[in-house]
């Protein structure tokens, strides 16, 4: 597995990071992109920056109690989900997520630990965490192309 670790120095930084991700997003059709970290690590801020860049328009919500949200965006159809509240995995087959594999829809998923075994293998995976002042993002993918812009 390929690592990329990126300095996020602020708020800012977190929102270009995502807007990069947007950019490997439109590259392909569809894959599993995961975010890690502990609660306000900057996960919700990441997708949110790569939804707009992707053209998302009016209120991009978070899906803490929807468990997913839907975006249709142009060519490009995300599934945006935060699984923080489920209990066991197989709640996830009440989601209708399987519906939209990851080879049609981009799934970025926050919490992903709480899908196990059932999510699929991700494309590109990304922790956050605190560093200093700031946060460091560890970005792994199977392939160099996998990773944002």
């Amino acid at each position: 597995m390929l690592e990329q670790r990126v300095m996020l120095a602020d708020e800012a930084a977190t929102i270009r990071l995502g807007i990069s991700l947007a950019g490997l997003m439109r590259r392909r059709r569809g894959g599993v992109v995961t975010l890690h970290g502990d609660l306000g690590a900057g996960k919700t801020t990441l997708a949110r920056a790569c939804l707009r860049a992707l053209g998302a328009m009016g209120a991009v919500k978070s899906p803490t109690y929807t468990l997913v949200e839907p975006y249709s965006l142009g060519s490009c159809r995300v599934l945006h989900m935060d699984l923080y509240r489920l209990a066991e995995p197989e709640e996830l087959y009440g989601l209708g997520v399987f519906d939209e594999p990851p080879t049609l829809a981009w799934w970025l998923v926050e919490w992903p630990e709480k899908g196990g075994a059932l999510l699929p293998p991700a494309t590109l995976e990304i922790q956050l965490q605190a560093s200093g002042a700031g946060r460091l993002a560890l970005l792994r993918a199977l392939n160099s192309d996998d990773f944002p812009d």
